[in-house]
Order: C-alpha cells, then sequence, then structure tokens
C-alpha cells in the first residue's frame, strides 16, 4: 500500500482553473433564476402535486452541490504549477504503463475529472485503485492493485512526464 500525504491537492493548468471558474461563477450569477422558479411553482398551489416545484428544487440542491464541490477544489488547487519532471508518477504527470502479460502500453493522465474534461486523454483519478497503486512509483518500478473482481493485475510504469494540456 502506498500512502503519499499529497493527494488531495488538486493540480490545474491555467486554463482549467479559469473554465471551472467561469462554472462557478455563471453557476452562483443563475441562483435568482432558480429562486425564482421555485418560487413561481410554489404559488401554483398544492406542493405535494407541484412536479415544476419538485424539479427546481432539484436541480437547486444540484448546483448548490456542484457550486461547494468547485469553490472547495479551486480553494485548494495549485495553479500552473507543473509537477517536476523526475520520472515519479504524481497527479498532474502523463503515465505511460504496460500490463503484465500484455505487449502494448496505455496511456493516461493521473488527474481529476476535471483537469482533464477538455483533454483527449483519458484521466485516471489519483483515488482510483490504479492511480494509488502507481503514487510514487519510478520509472521501470511495477506494482500490483486489485480489480473488481478481486483479482491482482501486476503494472509497470514505463514513463511519467508532467502534463502539458
Amino acid at each position: 500500500m502506498v500512502t503519499v500525504a499529497d493527494t488531495q491537492v488538486t493540480w490545474l493548468t491555467q486554463e482549467a482553473y479559469d473554465r471551472l471558474k467561469h462554472e462557478l461563477d455563471e453557476l452562483i450569477e443563475n441562483r435568482p433564476v432558480i429562486a425564482a422558479r421555485i418560487n413561481d411553482s410554489r404559488e401554483e398551489g398544492d406542493l405535494k402535486e407541484n412536479g415544476g416545484y419538485h424539479a427546481a428544487r432539484e436541480e437547486q440542491g444540484q448546483a448548490e452541490a456542484r457550486i461547494r464541490h468547485l469553490q472547495e477544489l479551486l480553494r485548494s488547487a495549485k495553479v500552473g504549477e507543473a509537477p517536476a519532471n523526475d520520472g515519479i508518477a504524481e497527479p498532474g504527470k502523463v503515465l505511460t504503463v504496460r500490463y503484465d502479460g500484455d505487449d502494448e502500453e496505455e496511456k493516461f493522465l493521473l488527474a481529476t475529472r476535471e483537469e482533464g474534461a477538455e483533454g483527449e486523454i483519458d484521466v485516471y483519478s489519483p483515488e482510483s485503485p490504479l492511480g494509488k497503486a502507481l503514487l510514487g512509483a519510478k520509472e521501470g518500478e511495477s506494482r500490483e492493485y486489485e480489480l473488481p473482481n478481486g483479482n491482482t493485475m501486476k503494472v509497470t510504469l514505463v514513463k511519467a512526464v508532467p502534463y502539458t494540456g
């Protein structure tokens, strides 16, 4: 089991930070619109059978949850600080791996979904079983992780380079 104390820090490019900040600003600006929709639906009468009211309340709950998530993410994010090009697997790096018994290599970004949302490369979370297993691995090092079916898979880190967007 590999433990890295720094895994809760989210590394974001300036572009990703700006995109998420823009989304947050739009959600906050939209609060009065949702509140007005709730109020208008409430005035239609019986709340138990008022689908528009319940839909607006659900939309408000989802928007508020996303606002809280984005606020926390942006508050703790490291912006524009690319990790060192030291060949060690960590968030913000593009990892090239080879699975035991497979000749093909796989490349993915070890990061949060928010960071890789616009990219063309697959994104694996540092909290995923594969991500946790690879954290701190050096190029050429092999690690094992548990598959959903309970079996274990051996994976070798071939290359780890900073993500450049």
